[in-house]
């Protein structure tokens, strides 16, 4: 068969998999066809859909992303790509693609699906307001005035937050002009002229019979949904409930690729029986297959399962340790036997599996390695804070823990709480993790106002923050979020206030790692306030970091560099190289530290400093040429030709030692462009264009050299020149000829 045929093949077999749900075989089937036809991109769809059945989100995304590159102009692949992004928590980026759906869409001329893409954007990630305005005039075009005036709504309700009162009066303005007497708009309007803030926009329910393009559409600040993301395709028992789904499926799979023998079939049977939880049955099915062969760590880990559901502990254990080797699995594995710990009172034991379960789902939900690395850094710290804790307190910590991994959001919850948790010991240094747990109160205060920070919405998050303050006032976390919220308002010296106010808590506390950390992120923003520095300087200094610390000092004296305090700029340059030599810095860094000092002197327009500096550089850096090729310019700047030509020759011999001819050549004909008139260059450049026998070039240098020679009276120079042009062979020899009779040379 040729090509087509094979591809047609599989793809054909692809199709019947998929039409009985075998999502594993037609994924195999659609690749072999995709490998047939590697530019195709309808396999590379059909294999992308197998895989998101299959819930191989991230081969799934890969598929897609090649699907959209083989096909560009085709919305289906962009548009699974943003549902993949969206079953991973990966939801800002599933945002933006659903953008870039929308937007192929509009291309096409289809405003339904454009609108429906534009929708789940919104839904997905707040501060959109460039997409509720789109979609404002998409529901103007297509006759929906109610779900438009709420669009603009939305838009004044977020301006009004962001203190835009002008563009906030313009979106009202907007929807009175489609509905002139519309009380919600009308309310809304006296109320931002009053400057008191407007309810987040409200719907009615729609009216009965009502079509379907005038149902209003949900509002991103709806009250039951709070900003709070969304995730797909999470099981309401957490990592065990989905584990040991994905375990059934599987097993049926593994089942079915056989024959029916006795064993199969009771294993089938188990699988019916687990499913409509007859939990006796199915354990008994089970058992009856794994005493014939039947052993596969899916049958496993649906046997933990049902062993945990009939308080058979010990042996749910047992189960779910033999299924944890099945990567699916592991966190699953790991949430059923930290519940079965829980359940024999063994605390201790229980913690350190639920801490792996939470570890394991959060590290899943990483970007990238590094974010993973650190991630597992977090849940180590967690982890050791239990060590100490009465086992009466770990036991009430455990079922906190045991509740983050449950509910129909636990994957969006595990890495928001993570995140506010982790702050709060981080900033508790010797205080124990059961307070932290056995209140949440703060946990989910800090959780709320990063969801209004990351929504724009920064009233409401200073009001959360000043409500938390009431109940701990100490709490480092919530005051490190009213700095940052000052920061994003707009109020920065305010803002670099609290900051400080939190640092100095942390250095009280004897925690200068994070006063650190405090110090470092108010710095991004205020770079040229030299007093931040020189205490994160000294605070560097008592933790023994030197090598932060020589960072810190190229920061400050660049900071006084741009304030013009050349005096300390050049004096804290010089501090920071004598540290950069006391520590034995990478050349690299002493380098830089002398870099910046020639500029001061160059500012100052003293030239003889700036040269010795140029060579210090020369000397502690030999390979360096942009030091050379600056003393060139500086001798040149100070009218001083002997010594440019000098450094000249020492960076050509540099380059001539690493074997670079191609740079001497571009250096040469750069500063002969920019000298016209220098012999000295133009008769390097001849010599170099004759090594590498450019004899036309060569020719045009040397003719140009006896010009200047001429020009010059060098009339003796200019003979030799000319000889050297004959020597060359020119086309008009006898011309040079009769010239070097002229000049009787």
């Amino acid at each position: 068969m040729g090509r087509r045929e094979v591809y047609e093949h599989f793809m054909n077999m692809g199709h019947d998999f998929a039409w009985n749900k075998s999502w594993d075989k037609a994924v195999a089937a659609y690749a072999r066809a995709l490998q047939e036809i590697p530019e195709d991109p309808q396999s590379a769809k059909y294999l992308g859909f197998a895989l998101l059945e299959s819930k191989r989100y991230v081969d799934a995304l890969k598929v897609y992303t090649r699907a959209r590159q083989l096909a560009p102009d085709d919305p289906v692949p962009l548009e699974k790509s943003a549902d993949v992004l969206e079953r991973l928590g990966r939801l800002k980026e599933a945002a933006q693609q659903y953008v870039s759906v929308a937007d192929v869409y509009l291309a096409q001329q289809d405003i339904e699906k454009a609108i429906s893409n534009f929708e789940r954007a919104t839904l997905l990630t707040s501060g959109l307001l460039q997409i509720h305005y789109r979609l404002a005039q998409l529901y103007e075009r297509t006759g929906r005035t109610r779900a438009a005036i709420l669009q603009y709504l939305t838009l004044a309700f977020n301006f009004q937050r962001a203190k835009d009162k002008t563009k906030a009066l313009q979106a009202i303005e907007r929807a009175l002009r489609l509905e002139p007497s519309n009380p919600q708009v009308l309310n809304a309007k006296r109320a931002i002229e009053a400057g008191e803030f407007i309810a987040a926009p409200q719907f009615e329910a729609p009216a009965p019979g009502a079509p379907a393009s005038e149902k209003p559409q949900m509002s991103l600040f709806d009250e039951e949904d709070e900003n709070k993301p969304k995730t797909a395709e999470a099981h309401e028992d957490g990592p065990l409930g989905e584990a040991t789904e994905k375990a059934l499926g599987d097993l049926a799979e593994l089942l079915l690729q056989g024959g029916l023998s006795l064993a199969e079939a009771r294993a089938i049977q188990g699988i019916e029986l687990q499913k409509i939880k007859d939990y006796a049955g199915a354990l008994d099915a089970f058992k009856q297959a794994e005493s014939m062969n039947i052993r596969h760590t899916a049958l496993y880990m649906c046997m933990g399962t049902l062993y945990l559901n009939n308080k058979q502990f010990a042996e749910a254990i047992k189960a779910f340790e033999r299924a944890a080797s099945e990567e699916d699995y592991t966190a699953g594995a790991a949430h059923g036997i930290g519940q079965a710990y829980m359940a024999l009172g063994q605390s201790r034991k229980a913690s350190e599996s639920l801490l792996k379960a939470l570890r394991l789902v959060d590290t899943a939900l990483a970007i990238n390695p590094d974010e993973a690395g650190q991630l597992i850094a977090v849940y180590n710290q967690l982890l050791s804070s239990t060590e100490g804790m009465m086992d009466a307190d770990l036991g009430n910590t455990n079922a906190q823990f045991n509740k983050w991994l449950t509910g129909k959001d636990w994957k969006v919850r595990i890495p928001e709480t993570r995140r506010a948790l982790s702050d709060r010991i981080r900033s508790g240094a010797g205080e124990e993790l059961k307070y932290y747990v056995a209140d949440t109160s703060i946990v989910d205060a800090v959780t709320r106002i990063d969801r209004y920070i990351k929504a724009r919405m920064y009233t409401l998050a200073m009001d959360e923050a000043y409500s938390a303050i009431e109940k701990d006032p100490v709490s480092l976390p919530v005051h490190q979020r009213i700095a940052q919220i000052l920061m994003e308002e707009g109020r920065i010296q305010e803002a670099i206030t609290k900051y400080n106010v939190v640092a100095d808590s942390f250095l009280a506390r004897d925690d200068r790692r994070n006063a650190a950390m405090i110090l470092d992120e108010v710095i991004k923003v205020a770079p040229t306030d030299t007093g931040l520095r020189m205490s994160l300087i000294e605070l560097l200094e008592r933790e023994g970091q030197q090598e932060r610390m020589l960072d810190e000092y190229i920061g400050l004296a660049h900071a006084y560099f741009q304030m013009a305090e050349m005096d300390q700029a050049r004096d804290t340059y010089q501090e920071g190289l004598r540290l950069a030599q006391r520590i034995n810095a990478p050349t690299s860094k002493r380098v830089e530290i002398l870099y910046r000092m020639v500029d001061i002197y160059l500012a100052r327009l003293d030239f003889r400093q700036a040269q010795r500096t140029y060579e210090q550089i020369r000397t502690l850096a030999p390979d360096e040429d942009r030091a050379r090729k600056e003393l060139v310019e500086l001798h040149y700047r100070q009218n001083n030709p002997l010594e440019a030509i000098k450094e000249i020759d020492g960076l050509l011999q540099a380059y001539a030692k690493q074997k670079r001819g191609d740079l001497i050549i571009a250096t040469l004909e750069q500063m002969v462009s920019a000298r016209t008139n220098d012999m000295a260059l133009r008769a390097r450049l001849a010599a170099v264009y004759r090594q590498v026998n450019r004899r036309f070039d060569a020719i045009s240098q040397l003719d140009a050299l006896g010009e200047l020679q001429l020009e010059a009276g060098l009339y003796k120079e200019a003979c030799a020149t000319i000889k050297q042009i004959i020597n060359l062979g020119p086309t008009d020899t006898e011309q040079y000829k009769q010239l070097l009779l002229q000049l009787g040379c």
